[in-house]
């Protein structure tokens, strides 16, 4: 052979090798099937709009244009399946995950990237149990159940002024935290806590713990778990005869809640809060903005995590941007040290991986719509 033809295959050779290392993959993990896909759809639709844009803009690391690459998958809110798909992130060498949705699948999957020395940003997990393991790579953009739960507590108590409360939870780790958390924080001169119950992730028929309910007369129901389980339960709850207030976490704090509740979500009954929000102007416009472009991409409104899902995959770029490398352990210190101004606000990091002084936004219901209270921080 020819020294030329030589020459030629190992320039061919040595382009090949600089194409592939040009390609970084990032994980993202939320349910696109099951009780729960409109919101892990909003989740990915928003992952992939992010790393869209990064990539139009020509994202560089260490002044190198690279490509990011979405390896996304469907843990259908099942720990075992989001066990398995973390694996499978893992053997696939994605730098980073973006994930999961629900604390139950996020908790046992975060050991797994953990072990694989893989920083995970989740989106949406909110139970304690998440940073509280002390995984160095494990960080959240939200606020967790202990805020979440414990502010609700106390604005059943002070602002509602309820007397009789029961609480019902789904038995995921996400509903019976949420509910612990609520628990902690309803607490005041004359209140009692005239049940608890317990429904799944998946029932559909909630006549015999409501009736058992209905016979305490309570002011208030607190549902720890999701909005496809919460909205069939109002309208259980309205054919009951159920008159009383009806909260919970960010599970059921969606858009869809109103549809699948229909009319008996009422009018300022539903009292429920969302990890996150922004108030100020120009936070508000940012949001907005981002609602905008998020509709004219997807054609879909936003259900409810996107803009956390978008600004955790930006915050993870940013990182890696800053530490030059794509590498996890090269990046995973400047993740602890990020300040990042994002579309749901300012972003750092505490030692356990919780956002820093994270908002809540208490929602009411009003002609079927979600209703903005207030922004707590």
């Amino acid at each position: 052979m020819s020294t030329k033809w030589i020459t030629l295959f190992v320039a061919l050779a040595v382009s090949g090798t600089a194409s592939a290392q040009q390609i970084v993959k990032i994980g993202h993990v939320a349910p696109v099937s099951g009780p729960n896909a409109h919101l892990g759809k909003d989740n990915e639709l928003a992952a992939r709009m992010a790393i869209d844009e990064l990539n139009a803009k020509g994202f560089t690391i260490n002044g190198q244009k690279v490509t990011l690459q979405l390896l996304a998958e469907d843990d259908a809110s099942d720990p075992k399946q989001g066990t398995a798909v973390a694996q499978k992130l893992v053997d696939a060498k994605v730098k980073g995950v973006i994930g999961h949705l629900n604390s139950g699948t996020s908790v046992p999957a975060s050991k797994i990237y953990n072990d694989a020395g893989i920083p995970q940003i989740s989106p949406a997990t909110t139970a304690t149990q998440y940073t509280k393991q002390r995984f160095p790579g494990a960080f959240r953009v939200v606020a967790n159940d202990a805020k979440l739960g414990g502010t609700l507590g106390k604005y059943a108590i002070d602002n509602l002024k309820v007397k009789n409360i029961a609480v019902i939870d789904d038995r995921t780790t996400y509903g019976q935290g949420v509910a612990a958390e609520f628990l902690k924080g309803a607490k005041g001169p004359g209140v009692r806590i005239v049940g608890k119950e317990f429904t799944s992730a998946t029932a559909t028929d909630y006549t015999a713990i409501l009736t058992s309910i209905r016979s305490k007369k309570p002011d208030l129901v607190f549902f720890g778990g999701m909005d496809s389980v919460g909205g069939p339960m109002l309208k259980q709850m309205k054919a009951l005869g159920i008159n009383a207030r009806f909260m919970g976490g960010d599970g059921i704090c969606t858009e869809a809640l109103g549809r699948l509740a229909g009319d008996a979500v009422g009018d300022g009954k539903v009292i429920c809060a969302e990890a996150g929000g922004v108030a100020g102007a120009e936070q508000e416009k940012a949001m907005a903005d981002f609602r905008a472009r998020f509709k004219q991409k997807t054609g879909q409104e936003v259900q409810l995590y996107a803009p956390y899902v978008y600004d955790a995959v930006m915050v993870m770029a940013a990182a890696m941007q800053a530490a030059k490398s794509a590498e996890p352990m090269k990046y995973l210190p400047e993740l602890k040290k990020i300040n990042y101004k994002g579309v749901t606000g300012p972003i750092q990091f505490d030692a356990s991986g919780d956002i820093n002084n994270g908002a809540l936004t208490l929602y009411t219901y009003k002609g079927g719509k979600r209703t903005r209270l207030d922004v707590i921080r």
